[in-house]
């Protein structure tokens, strides 16, 4: 017999959950797992921060709709994706953005050519993320900046395994390539 599909085991796993669904306890337990998936997202951790606050702000208001069906970890984090996705498809963020790209990146006199060669690296890499389509990008961005394993990164996403298992083949020859000519043109 399925548990999920017992009542008892629903009713039983319910009253243990609700121990847990203390939004204080939520917020400590989970928090930088929220605040690092929406960075990992956003890309700024003002804007991070913000996402945070709506998700907890969300999570408060829908206490009660947790119904057990994954673990509570995994329910904040679908909830932080779903907010990333909302910020990123807003026309505010939009706007913002297109005016920082506009911005000359300030070089400081004291920074060595090092920190000069990684911070640009870091800034192809990241515009090489950006290029990749959304579901290639956010599958990249759970396993190896969120480093959450296949599992976890399926019950995020709302996917299967072996979807995920797919795309992450593709994403990786897909940025690949992106790299290769992101390097072979900024050189």
């Amino acid at each position: 017999m399925n548990k999920k599909a017992d009542p008892e085991f629903r009713l039983l796993h319910t009253e243990a959950s609700e121990e847990c669904l203390d939004l204080e306890h939520l917020m400590r337990t989970y928090g930088n797992d929220v605040l690092r998936m929406a960075y990992s997202y956003v890309k700024d951790y003002d804007t991070a921060e913000d996402i945070f606050q709506e998700v907890f702000i969300k999570v408060n208001a829908n206490l009660n709709e947790f119904r057990g069906e994954s673990s509570i970890k995994t329910w904040l984090l679908r909830i932080t994706v779903n907010a990333c996705k909302d910020y990123l498809k807003s026309a505010y963020n939009r706007r913002v953005t297109m005016f920082s790209e506009e911005q000359e990146e300030s070089i400081r006199a004291e920074d060595t050519i090092e920190q000069i060669e990684r911070r640009q690296d870091g800034e192809q890499i990241r515009r090489a993320l950006l290029l990749l389509p959304e579901k290639y990008r956010e599958v990249l961005l759970c396993l190896y900046f969120e480093e959450r394993s296949v599992s976890e990164t399926a019950k995020v996403l709302e996917i299967s395994e072996g979807t995920v298992k797919s795309r992450l083949s593709r994403a990786r020859e897909k940025f690949r390539v992106i790299l290769e000519r992101e390097w072979k043109g900024g050189a």
